[in-house]
């Protein structure tokens, strides 16, 4: 059982083992979610990396933009291919996606790329393909309604989230560790508790609840956390991240 992580290094190291678990369990398209709003996708990924560096030149990452792949590559001394998704350029999917890659990387797609992103899921195939901080789901962009609905249905919905952690405010938190449930935690005289596991995330709504009944949703299982302030230790990393 995975506990709420104390930092944001020990939050990386745990999303590789929920991805390494996924992967050997069958699941080919993943997601990877640290939701911090002043988190950056770089030094995430550099932590988040090694995790597939045996895969070599049969790795291929994606950023979202020319930009981020083009400052990747002068950073970076890799043996795997950096490219961008192409959003907005006449560039042939398949010429993106070729037929000795293996794995595929993401890093940071947003809700402005989901329609290129599907074309290279579909391109991908059965291969295992990971997206690491997505931002998809922007109602502005995607939309919201029929259409909406169905691109979550035909695409959005198709990926396991094997990690996930978002603090909803300073005491509580939303955390999954593949294979573990959807958890919710809370901090308690200066400890944290797991006061609810649920088979799916739970929604705002959900959440509201769960905090208004204020009582373990898990009974017996429900344990203290015994960390520091995971928030205030992630804010010390995002700091240093960020600088």
């Amino acid at each position: 059982m995975s506990e709420l992580p104390k930092s944001l290094e020990e939050a990386i190291a745990q999303s590789r083992t929920a991805t390494q678990a996924a992967l050997a369990d069958g699941y080919t398209r993943l997601q990877v979610e640290f939701l911090f709003p002043e988190l950056k996708p770089m030094p995430v990924a550099e932590q988040y990396l090694p995790l597939l560096a045996d895969y070599e030149s049969r790795l291929k990452v994606f950023f979202a933009d020319t930009g981020a792949a083009a400052l990747a590559r002068r950073d970076w001394d890799v043996p795997f291919t950096i490219s961008d998704i192409g959003t907005g350029r006449a560039t042939s999917v398949s010429d993106k996606i070729q037929p000795e890659e293996e794995i595929f990387l993401f890093i940071a797609p947003s809700s402005v790329e989901i329609s290129q992103l599907e074309k290279l899921f579909a391109e991908i195939g059965d291969r295992p393909a990971i997206l690491l901080n997505p931002r998809l789901e922007d109602a502005a962009i995607v939309g919201i309604g029929y259409a909406a609905r169905q691109i979550r249905e035909r695409f959005i919905n198709t990926i396991e989230t094997c990690y996930y952690l978002r603090p909803v405010d300073d005491q509580t938190a939303v955390f999954r560790c593949y294979p573990g449930l959807w958890e919710v935690w809370v901090e308690t005289n200066g400890e944290y508790q797991k006061i609810a596991e649920l088979p799916k995330r739970p929604s705002g709504d959900e959440i509201d609840l769960i905090l208004l009944k204020g009582q373990p949703q898990i009974g017996k299982d429900a344990v203290p956390g015994k960390k520091p302030s995971v928030f205030k230790s992630l804010q010390r990393f995002l700091k240093a991240l960020s600088s």
